[in-house]
């Protein structure tokens, strides 16, 4: 008989965000505005608690759940921050990054057959997951809301195959965050139905205006809630692969047993470096969120004045442009872009074929290489256009 792989494996594709990145081995001169890396290093501190956890053999394994010192110190930190109250002996993972989080949550709950809401466009690497756990992604279309899902839209889509809904705010790619008013009233729908509720808050740190709402401070979700976190943006740990689940202690239970089965524990050196980035750098994100909301207002009036319209970023450090003028598929436009004018941005249908027709631009770089990037961007444009 012949040798076959999971043909769920076989249906999914490669991240559309490293599709146009790994293109840049070709183009040494490009201006790379793909990734979501913070172009801040990791603050010195936080790597000299790393470095002394090395020195002090801490690189065992910790508990599967990971150091116990580590889920107080995140659980003491979003508790203080935004009130809602976690236990760390039972309701707190420490994962391997929020993408093994996320991961790990899909892989405990879903089943084939079962139907997970997407809140769309959203970050490519939710699907892959859902596919993978033989489950089917329903839809929900947010660009006629200004990428804000609204309740009634939530609504129509629930069946009795929906087994979770996944939201992900501050946005990547749109970079919007869900007003208040709008998360009372999702709050107020997600109650009124035996599914689960997945929110990605990985950028809530990294919010520009107003204070960010999670959806762990509505009490009467916390039993349908996985709520998934990390420090990859608010630090700028990327590499240190330190993220966090949270749930009520009965899923927690069950998602440990994946976990464990997967990745046993996270890098322990990290999880000490992690320690110290709560404890003695809570103010990290604020002085980094400075920086992008000075690069946010530069990149959105520029493309504003380019005639590339694009809803304001209020959260992370990416924007989402429309390119619909020019009735050519967005990875055409992305690959064209990087040829003629030297810039790598991401097609927007890597974010679900609802991102078709727009590009997703990561203001994640220093404030010089922008304004290169925003020159090349106008001098393109201006010849595209005068052609057609």
């Amino acid at each position: 008989m012949p040798l076959n792989i999971n043909p769920h494996v076989q249906a999914i594709q490669p991240s559309g965000i490293r599709k146009i990145a790994n293109q840049l081995i070709h183009y040494p001169d490009a201006i790379n505005l793909t990734i979501g890396q913070p172009d801040f290093p990791t603050p010195d501190r936080i790597k000299q608690a790393g470095r002394q956890a090395i020195q002090a053999n801490q690189t065992t394994y910790s508990h599967n759940a990971g150091l116990l010192e580590l889920r107080q110190a995140a659980a003491t930190f979003f508790t203080n921050k935004y009130g809602f109250t976690y236990d760390p002996q039972t309701e707190i993972i420490v994962t391997a990054g929020a993408s093994e989080a996320m991961d790990v949550t899909l892989r405990t709950i879903l089943e084939a057959g079962d139907e997970v809401i997407v809140i769309a466009p959203i970050y490519t690497g939710y699907e892959p997951l859902i596919t993978l756990a033989g489950a089917t992604t329903v839809y929900l279309d947010t660009t006629a809301t200004g990428f804000i899902p609204t309740a009634a839209e939530l609504e129509k889509r629930i069946t009795a195959k929906t087994k979770a809904v996944i939201f992900n705010y501050p946005s990547n790619p749109t970079g919007v965050t869900i007003p208040r008013p709008t998360m009372d009233e999702l709050a107020a729908t997600l109650a009124k139905h035996a599914i689960f509720i997945i929110s990605d808050e990985i950028y809530s740190e990294n919010t520009f205006e107003g204070a960010h709402r999670s959806f762990a401070q509505y009490p009467e979700l916390k039993n349908q809630l996985f709520l998934i976190h990390g420090l990859s943006k608010s630090h700028s740990m990327t590499g240190w692969r330190i993220g966090f689940l949270f749930a009520a202690a009965e899923w927690i239970a069950q998602a440990l047993k994946v976990h464990a089965y997967n990745t046993i524990c996270a890098s322990v050196p990290s999880q000490h470096a992690a320690i110290y980035a709560f404890t003695e750098c809570p103010n990290t994100p604020a002085a980094m969120n400075q920086a992008y909301s000075q690069r946010r207002d530069y990149i959105y009036n520029r493309l504003t004045n380019m005639g590339l319209p694009a809803v304001k970023p209020t959260g992370a450090f990416y924007i989402f442009p429309s390119i619909k003028e020019f009735d050519m598929p967005s990875e055409q436009f992305a690959l064209t872009l990087l040829d003629e004018a030297r810039i790598a941005v991401v097609p927007g249908n890597a974010f679900t074929p609802f991102g078709e027709g727009y590009i997703r631009i990561s203001y994640a770089y220093a404030y010089s290489q922008l304004e290169i990037a925003m020159d090349r961007l106008e001098t393109w444009l201006t010849n595209i256009r005068h052609k057609n």
